[in-house]
């Protein structure tokens, strides 16, 4: 089985051991791999010290489980007690809530990635409350169990009659799903930026005079502007309703007409530019291929700007706190899709906190590696340890 060991200095060591293996035997391991002598080294699961004697299955400790890892000088000093205070009941509530609330609100990584994957939980810390926190746990921790015992049942039915066609089914099932948590754990270890939330392609620009948020988008065939967006720059009494259709992309929307040329100001230039317009009201502006094409546009993500006029002048993309509300990505997936013709987001929800090992990274820390799988089950605070 696989054991993640987090020590003191937040180091991350993942180890295929054996479960009858003696918690000696895992510290010797350990002393190679941490330099902390053997002496010196105390196993924390769930918040209680294993002895040396232990077998990790006698104490506990099961595939994918989490033992944090400390001095034994330094849990001797008052200072360091506190952390035991982080671990869990048996029932899956808080030891100490108060001090957990504290030490998650002190961590705003933590916070961002409860924030994205389990609002409920990060309001009731944000809210200090404790009884909120104290019930959201002890569900989340009667429903591991429930999935435990559900898995415990289909595992004793396969191997009841293993060639049974039904069993066959849910082995092959059983195998795929592993490959794919497998597959889903490499990624967030290697690639954890792919599970990062992207901020989508904004800048500032002016339509006759108005200015708008753009969005810049070259996967749209043509640059579209809503109908009432048209009307408030004041170019819907342009626009020719010979051009009326039917725009289709991901979903599909009424094209009312076109607005041939209207000035558009991008930076402190001018340049000539075509509108489909749309009866759509969830989007306000997309500055298309046909104009990126045109205007020699080039969207350059290392310096983050829209280069326009091959070269002559950059906009800088608009970073999220500088877009109106109704553009963030969060919000607009709280929506009912549209059936607009260009997909600005892709809502890729992350595994549940229950079911899953890891979670959402934020784009800002992307660029570090996961610090352990159990991130997402809101635990990767749980230093001392939390069962998967």
């Amino acid at each position: 089985m696989k054991v993640t060991v987090l020590t003191a200095d937040e180091r991350i060591v993942s180890l295929d051991v054996e479960p009858d293996e003696l918690v000696e035997n895992l510290k010797a391991i350990l002393e190679v791999e941490t330099q902390v002598p053997l002496a010196q080294q105390q196993l924390l699961f769930n918040g209680r010290e294993i002895p040396n004697s232990s077998r990790l299955n006698a104490a506990g400790v099961g595939d994918n489980d989490l033992l944090m890892l400390v001095s034994a000088r330094a849990a001797s000093s008052p200072a360091s007690a506190a952390p035991t205070d982080l671990g869990l009941n048996p029932d899956g509530s808080a030891i100490n809530p108060i001090a957990l609330i504290r030490h998650l609100r002190g961590d705003p990584n933590i916070m961002r990635q409860l924030q994205e994957s389990n609002r409920e939980l990060s309001q009731a810390i944000s809210n200090d409350n404790v009884d909120l926190l104290q019930n959201i746990l002890r569900q989340q921790h009667q429903q591991k169990l429930l999935m435990q015992q559900q898995r415990q049942r289909e595992i004793d039915l396969m191997n009841a009659d293993p060639f049974d066609v039904e069993a066959q089914k849910r082995i092959e099932e059983a195998i795929q799903q592993k490959n794919v948590d497998e597959n889903w754990e490499a990624a967030l270890e290697y690639n954890p930026e792919a599970f990062a939330r992207v901020i989508m392609l904004y800048v500032d620009m002016e339509v006759n005079g108005f200015p708008l948020k753009a969005f810049v988008d070259s996967g749209a065939q043509s640059t579209i502007i809503s109908k009432t967006c048209a009307e408030r720059c004041g170019l819907l009494r342009l626009m020719d309703k010979r051009y009326r259709g039917i725009a289709k992309g991901v979903g599909q929307s009424e094209i009312v007409g076109r607005i041939h040329v209207a000035p558009l100001k991008i930076g402190k230039n001018f340049y000539p530019c075509s509108f489909t317009v749309l009866d759509q009201a969830d989007l306000e502006f997309i500055f298309g291929l046909d104009m990126l094409r045109k205007h020699q546009c080039s969207i350059d993500l290392k310096d983050n700007v829209l280069r326009v006029g091959g070269g002559e002048i950059s906009v800088p993309f608009l970073q999220e706190n500088e877009l109106p509300l109704h553009l963030h990505d969060d919000k607009r997936l709280e929506e009912p899709s549209s059936s607009g013709p260009s997909s600005s987001a892709v809502a890729l929800h992350p595994p549940a906190p229950i079911h899953a090992p890891g979670g959402p990274v934020s784009s800002q820390d992307s660029n570090k590696r996961a610090r352990t799988p159990q991130v997402i089950h809101i635990f990767h605070l749980f230093l001392i340890g939390c069962s998967p």
